[in-house]
């Protein structure tokens, strides 16, 4: 099976260093590799213009923080809860953008009482402006602010409001008022459509200068930027990113720009591992149970089932020896049996529901009860958008690969049952 690639520059993990970590640590498991992740960051500022920056939107792979923050230039958090994690990781605050729909009192007097200024608070609606400005005022602070236009959606400001409010901030003394962030989905493959927003963007600019006086100093632009999960959906991506790296030098806006990104900048460091806990064959359908799961793996909408995901067997000969407790020193990395033994398996995982789906037909040669199914591009999104506390199952162990190659265990498995049993049982 051909699986699609996001970059020329990405490097897979081999075999025997999945198999490896499968041992040392057991099954379900989440590998991030540190320095596919640093090429990535490399190769996305190598076709982007200079003058752009880039934000990592946290929610999309909080457990890469540290290895991440030092290469980029801001972390857009969107609940109190990531704010503790990056203040419990003693991440420059100077970087976080404190965004997000819904913004409690306590986010942003957190925000404003630290000594460091963020980087910028969005405001999303009148009310979030006016929390943003009286917590400003009893902090005595100027609260830095990005205006946040809508897409035609829940999220943030139309452009008469954002007229409006820029109309009503031109006096204010407690912000600083430093630009329009604009976000209007992801997985976006329509160059066209990112030429379109880019235009809005800049047509609105002109009419901030030219009605009210003021034009702004950044851009915050979340772009969507797309990955390749699945046959069938590879693209050119080098020549995508340079359409578009084309698109921002063209603007007439001459500010700073910064890409708020996620799956872009995550997508391709992560790899999933789950172990083969059962087989059989229904009604001339052969199925093979594994211990993770949709609750564990989600790339992207519930397109699990639907295609065939990046995802292949490791070597036969081990996944027998692993079975069995033996190694097999032998067996070179990624080899497989005859083509005809290739056999279609539906991979479902441990969850009681038929939608625990996470390929169907997927063309396997060797798989056999122990064997290792190792899951690509599984560095966003995928270990926290899953029903993870349906059937209270554990939450799989995450390993962050080192430069130097070393392991390093970054969040031990965790029991949901805790968090599912009520206070007051019967008795």
């Amino acid at each position: 099976m051909t699986t699609a690639t996001i970059a020329p520059t990405i490097t897979s993990l081999a075999d025997d260093t999945l198999r490896e970590l499968a041992g040392s640590f057991g099954t379900p498991l989440f590998v991030f590799d540190e320095r596919e992740l640093a090429q990535r960051v490399s190769h996305l500022r190598s076709m982007l213009p200079e003058r752009t920056g880039l934000c990592f939107a946290a929610k999309a792979n909080p457990f890469v923080l540290p290895e991440l923050t030092p290469l980029i230039d801001r972390l857009e958090i969107c609940s109190p809860g990531e704010y503790r994690i990056c203040q419990a990781l003693g991440l420059p605050h100077e970087k976080i953008v404190v965004s997000g729909v819904h913004k409690s009192e306590e986010i942003v007097d957190a925000a404003l009482s630290n000594p460091t200024p963020p980087a910028a608070i969005t405001i999303e609606s009148t009310a979030q402006l006016d929390l943003v400005m009286r917590v400003a005022i009893a902090r005595g602070k100027r609260a830095p602010i990005l205006l946040r236009l809508t897409s035609g959606n829940q999220f943030g400001l139309d452009r008469a409001e954002l007229m409006s409010t820029v109309r009503k901030l031109r006096k204010a003394s407690c912000v600083d008022l430093l630009g329009i962030q604009f976000f209007s989905g992801t997985q976006k493959t329509s160059l066209k459509r990112l030429q379109r927003e880019l235009d809005g963007l800049d047509k609105l600019v002109a009419e901030l200068g030219e009605e009210l006086g003021w034009t702004p100093c950044e851009l915050e632009i979340g772009p969507g930027l797309p990955v390749s999960y699945f046959e069938g959906d590879a693209f050119d991506e080098a020549a995508f990113i340079e359409s578009f790296s084309g698109m921002l030098e063209n603007m007439a806006f001459s500010g700073s720009i910064t890409l708020e990104l996620g799956r872009s900048l995550t997508a391709s460091c992560g790899t999933y591992l789950t172990r083969v806990v059962d087989t059989k064959v229904n009604a001339g359908q052969r199925y093979a149970i594994v211990d993770g799961g949709i609750h564990q793996l989600v790339y992207y909408g519930q397109s699990m089932a639907m295609k065939q995901p990046p995802c292949h067997l490791l070597d036969a000969d081990a996944a027998a020896g692993a079975a069995t407790g033996a190694t097999s020193a032998g067996a070179a990395a990624g080899a497989s049996a005859p083509d005809d033994a290739v056999e279609p398996w539906n991979i479902c995982g441990s969850l009681c529901t038929v939608n625990d789906i996470l390929a169907k037909q997927l063309p396997l040669a060797g798989l056999d009860t122990g064997s290792i199914l190792a899951f690509r591009f599984a560095g966003a999104y995928c270990m926290t958008e899953g029903i993870s506390l349906f059937l209270s199952r554990d939450l799989p162990k995450v390993v962050v690969l080192k430069h130097d190659g070393e392991p390093v265990l970054v969040r031990d498995g965790l029991r949901t049952d805790i968090i599912n049993t009520p206070l007051h049982p019967l008795g």
